[in-house]
């Protein structure tokens, strides 16, 4: 049975002063909630504070992205050997990244197998738009983001996938339990038992996409649903370890 993650991603949200608050109040809490792994990731101009808050606690951090290259002439960019001493995950493939960005699956690609060489453990985001759904394709589009994301990729035992579709990031529209059960059980799954055998049902899989307190429970009930990678309800303590909360009382 995979392990149990709840990961905040605060986006480019908060100071480098209301960063270091936000994950104390974590840090305080979070010995209330077993059970379940704890990940905060803040923007990278907090990453050392947001580490130090959380010192002794079971708060892990993650970056929010990264470059595939060590070093180079890419100005604004940063590797993974400068997040390799400040946080031990990092979150790659985010449909923002991809709609905003440009990025695609050749280069998440990239970014995952050069974050697993500098020992950092990729969050990799796959999810459909609407349009896609519309037309009946969202199994297709994540099945193939998960083949192309993940090709060349031997070890996956620090590997985490989050489904976000894409039409319920930060619009307050959560996909339904259901919805997000048949393409984790399903699309995704299937795309992890063909790259990785039997091995690929350890990976834990989490939900993305307006997940809050009030609906974080109904969807880790799901078989295939092992936590969630929560944004706007991150950004408060309380609510994130609610969230977290609920994941452990429906994961039992």
């Amino acid at each position: 049975m995979p392990r149990s993650i709840v990961a905040g991603n605060w986006k480019m949200n908060t100071t480098l002063e209301t960063a270091a608050r936000l994950a104390a109040g974590v840090a305080a809490g979070a010995g209330s909630v077993g059970g379940v792994e704890l990940i905060l990731c803040p923007p990278f101009v907090s990453l050392a504070a947001v580490r130090d808050a959380v010192s002794g606690s079971r708060v892990e951090v993650g970056a929010q992205n990264m470059h595939h290259e060590g070093s180079g002439a890419f100005t604004g960019e940063v590797s993974a050997e400068m997040l390799a001493g400040l946080c031990q995950y990092v979150i790659l493939g985010h449909s923002e990244r991809r709609q905003l960005f440009g990025e695609t699956d050749e280069s998440v690609n990239l970014k995952v197998r050069a974050a697993l060489l500098a020992g950092l453990r990729p969050i990799v985001c796959v999810g459909e738009t609407l349009e896609q759904r519309e037309a009946g394709d969202a199994a297709d589009v994540v099945e193939g983001q998960v083949l192309a994301g993940l090709t060349d990729v031997t070890d996956i035992s620090d590997l985490v996938v989050a489904y976000e579709p894409v039409w319920a990031i930060g619009t307050g529209r959560a996909a339904t339990p259901e919805i997000a059960q048949e393409i984790m059980g399903g699309a995704i799954l299937d795309a992890l038992r063909d790259l990785f055998g039997d091995a690929g049902e350890e990976v834990p899989l989490l939900y993305g996409g307006s997940v809050n307190a009030g609906n974080a429970g109904a969807f880790a009930e799901q078989a295939n649903i092992h936590g969630g990678l929560v944004g706007g309800a991150s950004l408060q303590a309380d609510q994130f370890l609610e969230v977290a909360a609920a994941v452990v009382e429906a994961k039992g």
